[in-house]
């Protein structure tokens, strides 16, 4: 069993403030995409299915856009 691929673009975006003083921006899941980040194929049971179960795609999508801000200082 092969799933689908997934393709996720992230981007960072730094200032240098000081020699010593850094600020960054980062954007997760830039195009926002819904996808499977992870998928997984095996038999699992829900009530009222067979007791052997039925095997199929179990998935994790992937996180929705985030930001992250980032301030970094150099003692």
């Amino acid at each position: 069993m092969r799933s689908r691929s997934t393709t996720l673009a992230y981007v960072r975006v730094g200032y240098r403030i000081t020699p010593r003083l850094r600020a960054a921006l980062d954007v997760f899941n830039l195009f926002n995409r819904e996808a499977g980040d992870t998928d997984y194929y095996y038999a699992s049971r829900l009530k009222g299915e067979p007791a052997e179960g039925v095997a199929d795609i179990h998935f994790h999508p992937v996180e929705p856009r985030r930001f992250r801000v980032k301030l970094t200082a150099i003692f």
